[in-house]
């Protein structure tokens, strides 16, 4: 056997159950791609998407390095830059704001109902609102406290290039002057990845960050999952585009999946973050949960 071969035959023995047989294995694997490009081409617009093992590295990808904009899932971001600079000194996550009337905006989230110079909430509370709420208001003041230039030069140090934060949420000028917030597949894998394995800053900034992102709320990608596994996450829509950015908590075998899409017509793009979402859960379940003959048992018992 050749080294291509012996290499081919080693890398599916470390993705796929223990000791399983490769051959039987990569029709699996094949499968399960070709249903993800299936969902992909039954959209009208552009679609892309990565899933990232995050015991093995093994990934599933498409349109991966595509840049779309991102709506509400730039507030990801955001947050982290909120954190850093929490982290630095540069103020509390205790410390207050007045919500006023020259920083409410409309869209999403329960801000802009409140009276103008009538309440405090604390930069920690704002982050939250930003993102199980997807609160507008909320995310512009933040926006406004850290400085959308300390965001895009945190994601630069990361090494995120097409990752941007160009404008703040619900701004129809800025958006027709093409100044959208932008990111890939990749990227945004990337920067989840750098969450779940507590390399952003510290492990303490990096829980604290997705105990925010574990926050119930309604996604494309939650959706098609089962209604017990934990999901850090955040969705985001604006005219056109759709997209999400999730860690999956499956206790045998976590991993990332991101989805965007733009052009988009209908509900083609909810309808398709579904189906991959549970194509890419099946896949990772039984990669958790088989024998290398391809029986199930419970996971503390596979050898």
């Amino acid at each position: 056997m050749n080294k291509k071969i012996c290499a081919f035959v080693f890398s599916l023995l470390l993705i796929s159950p223990v000791g399983a047989q490769p051959e039987n294995w990569q029709l699996v694997r094949d499968k399960t791609a070709a249903k993800l490009r299936e969902s992909g081409d039954g959209v009208r617009g552009t679609l892309g998407y990565c899933g990232l093992d995050l015991t093995s590295g093994e990934r599933f990808a498409f349109n991966e390095n595509f840049v779309f904009p991102q709506g509400s899932a730039i507030k990801i971001p955001i947050l982290m830059e909120v954190y850093k600079q929490a982290n630095t000194g540069k103020f509390k996550l205790t410390d207050l704001r007045w919500v006023n009337k020259a920083e409410q905006v409309g869209g999403s989230g329960v801000l802009v109902e409140l009276g103008d110079h009538t309440s405090q909430l604390s930069i920690r509370d704002l982050a939250i609102l930003m993102i199980v709420l997807s609160d507008n208001t909320a995310t512009n003041m933040l926006i406004e406290l850290v400085g959308m230039e300390n965001v895009n030069k945190t994601l630069a140090t990361l090494g995120l290039t097409q990752t941007r934060l160009q404008r703040k949420m619900i701004s129809s000028a800025a958006s027709g002057r093409g100044e959208e917030n932008l990111s890939t597949p990749a990227e945004a894998a990337r920067l989840m990845e750098l969450l779940y394995r507590g390399e952003f800053l510290n492990q303490q900034v990096c829980d604290e960050i997705l105990t925010i992102l574990k926050k119930p709320k309604s996604g494309s990608i939650k959706s098609g999952l089962p209604s017990d596994i934990p999901v850090a996450f955040k969705p985001g829509g604006i005219p056109g585009v759709s997209t999400e950015w999730a860690i999956v908590y499956l206790k045998e075998r976590p991993y990332i999946i991101v989805v965007m899409e733009n052009y988009a017509l209908g509900d083609e793009a909810t309808t398709a973050m579904k189906a991959i979402s549970r194509t890419l859960y099946d896949y990772f379940w039984r990669l958790g949960n088989a024998t290398r003959y391809g029986t199930y048992v419970e996971p503390g018992l596979i050898k």
